[in-house]
């Protein structure tokens, strides 16, 4: 008896490293696969790529421009437009953050007046989506302020800093 169960406990005990090590490199290709559209700058911002007019960030064929960005106090406003002509299939208010110059990253705020939620839009190859207004509150206004835009591209991609101010 005591043999079947030390087999019993080396076949577990085989099976659990096995199983250690695949999450191990699942982990790690999930990581390797993200690609982080960004540029080494001191700020972290990424200057406008394969897009105008700026600012702006284009991923994958799928562009995002930014327009008529106020601040007022801690609310910082402005238009985005999205085009897509990529595998992406939707535009939505989680894909946006404001990061401010303390760090601080903020999602969208609807609870002032031109602030509004917008849902999930639905597009196919080559359509265009908006200007939608959008407002964030921030903790500090000073420069840098960042757009970080994480489209969705499916289960592992991309994000995209896109520098305001």
């Amino acid at each position: 008896m005591n043999r079947v169960t030390r087999r019993q406990l080396l076949s577990l005990g085989l099976v659990a490293a096995a199983l250690v090590c695949v999450m191990v490199v699942a982990i790690a290709a999930f990581l390797a696969m993200q690609v982080t559209f960004s540029n080494p700058t001191p700020n972290g911002a990424v200057p406008a790529v394969n897009c105008s007019p700026a600012p702006c960030a284009s991923v994958q064929g799928y562009t995002l421009w930014v327009s008529s960005l106020k601040i007022e106090g801690d609310l910082v406003s402005m238009q985005v437009t999205f085009k897509n002509a990529s595998s992406a299939t939707h535009a939505s208010p989680e894909d946006l953050r404001l990061i401010d110059s303390n760090l601080h990253s903020s999602s969208l705020v609807t609870d002032s007046p031109g602030c509004r939620i917008w849902n999930r839009h639905e597009f196919s190859n080559g359509a265009t989506f908006g200007p939608t207004n959008v407002c964030f509150r921030v903790t500090a206004t000073a420069p840098p302020l960042i757009l970080r835009w994480s489209p969705d591209f499916g289960l592992v991609c991309c994000q995209a800093d896109i520098k305001l101010s």
